[in-house]
């Protein structure tokens, strides 16, 4: 990539370097179309690979070219794209640049497009015999399974080097191994934006064998049965190849680095449970899942509670409290954080097994829905209030709760489900029971203001003037209907024009009093004044920030209440909450 991507590249001296690798026993030349400067530059990098070859005296047939489509580089940025007609048009111009291509590869997931409709994009590049092979970057177990389910995987790419280890901890590496997938490691040196001293390890080793901690280092990962892509952009280190594939690291050299980097032992051998009495109960899912209220009733059994929201810091800086109470004694433990990768949970297991502690895995599968109804309900019973995305941030700091919408789908799109090959001795899956809250006894109606209430018009996000409110006047026989039957009455809203300073609070409060006067209802009415794009508010539609503000200011009881809305996120907010809905054109009938 560097021999593309660099300001400084020279073509000359890229084309040197790839025969020099080619000569030291390369057999992969790993490229993409987006290495290059920006989108103008697109392909560089394939058009340079195709030269060296073209070039080089050796036997070309040796060699597999791999390259990968669904990254853009937009002004020099790299956004994946993974839309189907973008990988064609990508592929094709990749086989014009390269004239085969032995081994095409998804270049990340993109969040914004299905995964499955990724990779059957890839399904039918194969079909048509544009590539030989598929593969997939920067992907975790369940990805690769799921990809698997749709077209057979040749190959598997992720970081890994002694500095980065999350895809031994993840369980990639073993998980390619026993399905026969080949896994490629890109930055097998740790990158080049983390140069610095090596580990003292590699320094010791590479001292004792006469070669470079570099080479030993490559040597290291040659034993786990992966494919180092060494990102080469001089002549002298691409030529570290040869010699690591010639070095033979001793018994006494294994076991000095598997002491140093632990997590490679688990790609050779499968951990094994203790049948001993000390047990760590690991419950896991996604934030807001109902975790905590699980854990309390286990700390009730007498099993001892880490939570990092109480102690704050990293996940990992949880491990040394667990190792020391197991060696001194303590046998019975629950966790219960947001272990929603293998990644997080591995070292868990590593750390329960260096005592001889069973781990058993308790999952919460809670829907996303659910997940976020909890996450904005213990945002308003801590601090009081439903906070602005200003006040979260400042919360954030000091509290790993304060969080906004963002972090629920970041971890929704990384969750990883649990499996016994990581070292569980069982795993529980616990489906989620949202549990009635006690004294919450009364009810209320909720209301959409927009399309309800107030007619549908043209430009709705547009700012609204006391002129233009028009309400149903059809409403307000059922509205005073519902009060009478002893309803609390809330009219719900969304103001995007507020965050774009194109109406002030005032117009709108203003706009809000002339709908109550027109029902002739006294509602109370609540809005979000914040802006488009991704959710930084809980208050938004359809979250349920505004109405989880009037249950817990009113104590309702969400399944006497009602919610009447025009669209299927008003439903689906409605079944998140507990309450029944109403579709508006039949309330208002």
């Amino acid at each position: 990539m560097r021999l593309s991507t660099a300001r400084e590249r020279d073509d000359e001296r890229a084309v040197a370097v790839m025969h020099a690798a080619l000569d030291a026993g390369a057999t992969v030349l790993d490229t993409a179309d987006a290495y290059a400067l920006d989108a103008e530059d697109r392909g560089h990098n394939e058009r340079l690979v195709a030269r060296a070859l073209a070039s080089w005296p050796g036997d070309r047939s040796k060699v597999t070219v791999a390259t990968k489509g669904g990254m853009t580089r937009p002004d020099g940025k790299w956004v994946a794209d993974g839309r189907a007609r973008s990988l064609a048009s990508a592929c094709e111009a990749s086989l014009e640049a390269l004239g085969r291509i032995d081994l095409y590869q998804l270049h990340a997931p993109d969040p914004r497009t299905p995964f499955e409709t990724s990779v059957r994009a890839l399904a039918r590049l194969k079909e048509a015999k544009l590539i030989d092979a598929i593969g997939l970057c920067n992907v975790n177990v369940a990805q690769i399974d799921k990809a698997r389910s749709i077209v057979p995987i040749a190959a598997v790419q992720v970081a890994l080097s002694w500095r980065d280890d999350g895809a031994l901890r993840s369980g990639v590496v073993r998980h390619c191994a026993a399905l026969g997938i080949e896994l490629l490691a890109h930055s097998p040196l740790g990158g080049w934006r983390r140069r610095g001293r090596v580990h003292p390890v590699l320094e010791s080793i590479a001292q004792d064998c006469e070669t470079a901690p570099e080479v030993v280092a490559l040597a290291w990962l040659l034993t786990l049965g992966v494919t180092p892509l060494v990102g080469a952009t001089r002549v002298e280190t691409a030529k570290q190849l040869a010699l690591a594939r010639s070095l033979e690291l001793d018994e006494r050299a294994r076991t000095q680095l598997d002491e140093a980097f632990p997590a490679a032992s688990l790609a050779r051998t499968r951990m094994m449970t203790s049948s001993g009495d000390a047990e760590v109960v690991l419950i896991s899912g996604i934030a807001g899942a109902g975790k905590s209220r699980l854990a309390e009733r286990y700390v009730e059994r007498g099993y001892k509670r880490l939570n990092r929201d109480e102690q704050g810091g990293k996940l990992t800086q949880l491990l040394p409290a667990l190792e020391q109470g197991l060696s001194s004694g303590e046998r019975r433990w629950v966790l219960d954080n947001t272990y929603v990768t293998r990644a997080q949970r591995q070292p868990v297991i590593e750390a329960a097994s260096r005592h001889g502690a069973t781990v058993r895995c308790v999952w919460l599968e809670a829907p996303l829905a659910e997940a976020q109804v909890n996450a904005a309900r213990r945002l308003i019973r801590r601090y009081g209030e439903l906070p602005t995305p200003e006040r979260l941030r400042v919360l954030q700091k000091r509290d790993p709760q304060a969080f906004d919408p963002r972090a629920l789908f970041r971890m929704q799109r990384s969750l990883e489900p649990p499996v016994v090959d990581e070292g569980f001795a069982s795993i529980e899956r616990v489906a989620f029971e949202r549990e009635a809250e006690e004294g919450f006894d009364a009810r209320a109606v909720f209301v959409q203001l927009e399309g309800v209430l107030r007619g549908s018009r043209k430009g709705d996000r547009a700012p609204l003037t006391v002129d233009d409110v028009a309400v149903r006047h059809e409403c307000t026989p059922v509205l005073q209907r519902w009060r009478d039957e002893g309803y609390l009455l809330f009219g719900l809203s969304w103001q995007p024009a507020l965050a774009e300073g194109l109406t002030t609070e005032e117009q709108v409060l203003a706009c809000f009093d002339a709908t109550r006067s027109q029902l002739g209802v006294d509602l109370e009415l609540a809005f979000c004044p914040h802006g488009d794009g991704p959710p930084r508010c809980w208050c938004r539609p359809p979250l349920p920030g505004l109405v989880l503000w009037h249950i817990e200011r009113h104590r309702l009881d969400a399944a006497r209440s009602l919610l009447v809305g025009r669209s299927a996120a008003d439903r689906n907010l409605a079944s998140a909450l507990g309450i029944p809905f109403l579709d508006a054109e039949t309330a208002f009938a």
